[in-house]
This record gives structure tokens, sequence and C-alpha cells, in this order.
């Protein structure tokens, strides 16, 4: 084993697929061990109630490397800002509430809003809000009653659109002299609340929606894509490990017993094999998906199924025919080994060089078949898979709208985890493989 390992190290190809295999394993371990399996599961189900302070259909940050003028969201706590209380009799207090930013870009932010923590008892806090632009022109947004964890989004009030004459964001962040220019340097919403209770508090947050957030970028629900593509790394390798550990190794020993036993045995496991082979695999895996579960441990269970009498078993008899006239196979008859002992310890062993290379080429084969199952509709609803990502996407028109880093980032990790897997697995091959040594 230790001569293989470091013949397969003089393979560049070899070492590469090893690197990159080495990078999801590292990429499984991590987001196990910082997203815990339900937390992962509530971020991913929770939709957009659990990311509201996100912006929608983000680019990831790295993005602004390549265009700086893409805003960032910027977030404005009343906690850190300048804050005025004046007693006015009577148990009513009138708060007056800063919230300063530097906006420093060339591009429109996406939305306006602001979250409010309230806490009173039998009267809800009165607010008035007020805009300040950096030439120092003041701008009424409307006053109104808040309630607890109120929230109060600016771009979508249509009583607000009409007073201003157009989009929040387009009229507060450019210059009404010059429309297409946006107003750069120190904004300032003023927040003026009066209280009517005197255990009554008032805290709020204000939110500028950039273009890019987060390392992945955010989708049509806000929910930040590291989630799925973090947590989608563990679930595809496990559902392509376990998938090709059930097809090959059940194979392996079902096509070692036939041979071993012949005659009807034999007959019997080829026939089954046979129909097996013309039976198609994707079309039945829909049908499931469709009619009783698109589980991904259902589906697992079913691939695996189809894959124990596949065509591998035409390849392992094939083998185990001549292994079984093997001297060693007489001697261990001769001293009286049973069946199973001769089938497990003397026969299946000689077939693991060639089991070895092509149970590390199934694994991506299975990986996209979980993928294409969920580009198609029927993945799992629950869990973050890169298929699932890659299926919203698509049905939301991503391309089409310019959001290429929804697709091409599930996507690229699919074609490591395929490259990594075959390049090892063709190395794997060519040690193992005497006529290929021989090239």
């Amino acid at each position: 084993m230790s001569r293989a390992l470091g013949e397969l190290l003089h393979y560049r190809a070899a070492v590469a697929g090893l690197a990159i295999i080495g990078f999801l394993l590292a990429l499984s371990v991590y987001a196990v061990l910082t997203i815990p399996y339900g937390e992962a599961i509530r971020l991913w189900r929770g939709g957009e109630a659990l990311w509201l302070e996100n912006p929608r259909n983000a680019s990831p940050l790295w993005m602004s490397l390549f265009r700086r003028d893409l805003p960032h969201t910027i977030t404005v706590r009343s906690q850190d800002a300048l804050r005025r209380e004046k007693d006015l009799g009577e148990g009513v207090r009138q708060v007056t509430i800063a919230l300063p930013f530097d906006y420093p870009y060339r591009k429109l932010p996406q939305e306006l809003a602001v979250f409010f923590d309230v806490e009173y008892a039998e009267r809800p806090p009165h607010v008035a809000l007020t805009w300040r632009t950096p030439d120092g022109t003041a701008i009424r947004l409307g006053e109104f009653t808040v309630q607890t964890r109120d929230i109060y989004r600016m771009s979508s009030d249509p009583q607000l659109q009409q007073a201003l004459g157009g989009r929040p964001e387009e009229v507060l962040f450019t210059d009404p002299q010059a429309p297409e220019n946006v107003l750069q340097g120190r904004h300032e919403l003023l927040i003026e609340g009066f209280l009517f209770e005197r255990a009554s508090r008032l805290e709020a947050r204000l939110v500028v929606y950039g273009a890019v957030h987060g390392l992945a970028g955010t989708d049509h629900l806000r929910r930040d894509l590291m989630i799925p593509l973090l947590w989608g790394t563990p679930i595809a390798m496990a559902f392509g490990l376990l998938a090709a550990v059930g097809s090959t190794v059940s194979t392996l020993a079902i096509a070692a017993i036939g041979v071993w036993y012949g005659r009807w045995v034999d007959g019997l496991i080829q026939r089954i094999t046979e129909v097996n082979l013309i039976l198609p695999g994707l079309p039945i895996l829909i049908l499931i998906g469709t009619l009783y579960s698109r589980s991904i441990w259902v589906i697992l269970g079913v691939v695996i199924l189809l894959g124990v009498f596949g065509s591998g078993i035409k390849t392992y008899r094939a083998l185990f025919l001549q292994v079984k006239e093997a001297p060693y196979i007489e001697a261990a008859r001769a001293y009286g080994a049973g069946s199973m002992r001769a089938v497990f310890t003397y026969m299946i062993p000689r077939a693991v060089p060639v089991l070895i290379p092509q149970f590390v080429t199934l694994i991506p084969a299975f990986v996209f078949l979980e993928a294409t199952l969920a580009v198609l509709g029927l993945g799992d609803p629950v869990l973050p898979t890169w298929g699932k990502v890659i299926e919203d996407a698509y049905s939301k028109g991503a391309l089409f709208s310019g959001h290429y880093y929804w697709v091409l980032q599930p996507a690229v990790l699919l074609m490591l985890s395929g490259l990594g897997f075959t390049m090892l697995g063709f190395t794997l091959d060519r040690i193992f493989n005497p006529r290929l040594r021989e090239m």
C-alpha cells in the first residue's frame, strides 16, 4: 500500500486530485463544526424572515475588487449614535436620535429600511423621520406610530414615493439639479420620537442595502449563499461516498458469490442484472421523487439498489472466473475453507486493485446525479445543497438578470469535485491496471 501511495505521488494529476479532494473535505469539516446541522436547516428553511437585514440578490464581496462602484450594506444603530431626550411633562418624553453615515459610492443603494425596537405597556411611541443630505437639505419622510420590532421599508412605501415623486433611494441620494449624479458624503436620518410612558424605550437602526454582501452573495430571499455552498459540500461528499460504497462493495460481493456457487445462483444473478441494465435509472428516480418522497436518504437508498445489480457485475464475474481457478483457491478448498471464507478472504481481495479506481471515479457521478435531481426540482426540499442553489437560480432567471455568481459558485464546486476524483481515479487505474502500467 505504501508503495502504491509513493507511486501515486509521482503523478501530478494525482497530486492535484488529492489537493482538490483535501480542500473539499476540509470545507466539509469546517461546515459541520461551525454551523450545526439543525442551524443550517433553520437558516435555509427560514426564508426571508431570518435575513431581513441582508440585501436581495447581492453579489459577493469579492466582486467589488473588479467593480469598486458597487455599494456595500451600511447599518447604523441608535446605540452607537447621538441621542437626546427631553421631558415634556406628564410622563411624555421627546427622544431625538441622529443616525449619520458616510456614503462614498457612485451607485445607488438597493433599498432603505428602518428597524425599530420598542418597549411599551399600552401606548406605543410615535416617530417622525427626517432625512438630511450632504448639502444640508432636510427632507421630511413622514410620521407614524411604531409597534414592537416594527420595520419601516422606505423603498416600498407608496405614500412616501408619491410624496417624494420617485423612489426614495433615487430622490435622497441624487442631486436634484443633476439626477445622474449620486450624492456622496455624509447623510443622516433624524428620528424624533415621542414616548408616552416612563418605562417606554425606543431604539432603531438604519439599513442602507448595498449591491454586495457576504463571501458568496445572497439570493432572492436574502439568504446568505455561503450556507448552501458550505453545507452542500459534506452533503455531496456523503451522498457520493455512500452511494459508491453501497453499490460497488455489494456488486463485488454478489458477483463473487455467483461465480463461487455457479449454476442457478449465477444464472439468477445474471438475469437480474440484465433486467436491471435495461431499466432507465433517472426516470425511476424522478418517479419516486414525484410520487413518493424527495428525501435525499430515500433517493440514496434507491440509487444503491439500482447500482447493486449494475454493469460492474459482468466485469467482476469475468475476473472472478479466472480467480476461482487459481491454485491458491484449490489449496484453500483442500484445507477445508468454507464457501464464505473462500469468497471474502481469497477471492474478493484479488479484485480490490480493480475496485479502487472504479470506486473513486464513481463518487462524482453520484454527486452529479444528486445535483441533477435537484435542478429538475426533485431535490430534498430541506437540505441546502449545490443543486438546490442552481435550481433556485434557474427558476428565478438569475442568468437573465445578470446574477451570474448565483449559478457559477455551486457549478464551480461541482466541477471541482468531479475533476478531483476523476484525476485521482484515472491515476489509480494507471497504477493498479497492469496493462496501463506498461504503456
